[in-house]
């Protein structure tokens, strides 16, 4: 009895999953449309938090994949996937790049290549989002003029392990592995892993 219950359920998650799925895509496709975000085809599990100011710059390539909070990726600290562009800003995202439950926060530059492989909650962000004065932090105005941004470039086919945070001023070379939970607080050169706080050399890769 319980197989015959349990293969009902199935069946019924399934068609559920693909109404749902329609309703993601409906969704997502709006939030990038009014957020003036130059896309073409994607693909998404969920729906994602967008916001894109007037005066930034957005472009997601080709065949973007993205999963949200659970949906297709349950590997803990589920978040929907958070796309920030500040005023005077810019993201850009290259063909075929995958990523689930991340936040890319671009208040300066972001720029991700082609075939980028992005794990379940992983940040990324171009700011220290508060000055390191304490004086300026305590005047809204100096705070924000006073924060210092630098721009992030993920070359291609890099893989980001999961939960890993990638600091402003960081190039990630092409191949390059960071591994899951690393803190990235410098250059990775092309073809090399890297894993911990702060990230450290591991080893090269070898083709």
């Amino acid at each position: 009895m319980q197989k015959y219950i349990s293969l009902i359920a199935k069946i019924i998650k399934s068609l559920f999953s693909i109404l749902t799925r329609k309703f993601d895509s409906f969704c997502t496709y709006f939030k990038f449309y009014t957020n003036n975000i130059h896309f073409e085809k994607f693909h998404t599990n969920g729906i994602p938090f967008v916001m894109v100011a007037r005066g930034a710059y957005c472009k997601f390539g080709n065949n973007l994949r993205i999963n949200n909070k659970s949906k297709g990726n349950p590997i803990g600290r589920p978040q929907a996937c958070t796309f920030f562009v500040d005023k005077g800003a810019s993201l850009i995202i290259g063909n075929n790049v995958g990523m689930s439950s991340v936040a890319i926060i671009s208040h300066k530059s972001i720029i991700i290549g082609d075939h980028v492989k992005i794990g379940g909650g992983v940040c990324i962000y171009d700011t220290d989002f508060h000055s390191l004065n304490p004086q300026n932090r305590s005047d809204n105005m100096l705070d924000k003029m006073d924060t210092l941004k630098k721009e992030v470039i993920i070359r291609k086919n890099a893989f980001i392990g999961a939960h890993s945070t990638i600091l402003k001023g960081v190039e990630i070379g092409e191949n390059a592995i960071v591994g899951a939970c690393s803190v990235v607080t410098k250059n990775i050169p092309k073809n090399e892993i890297w894993a911990g706080n702060p990230a450290r050399f591991i080893k090269e890769i070898k083709f």
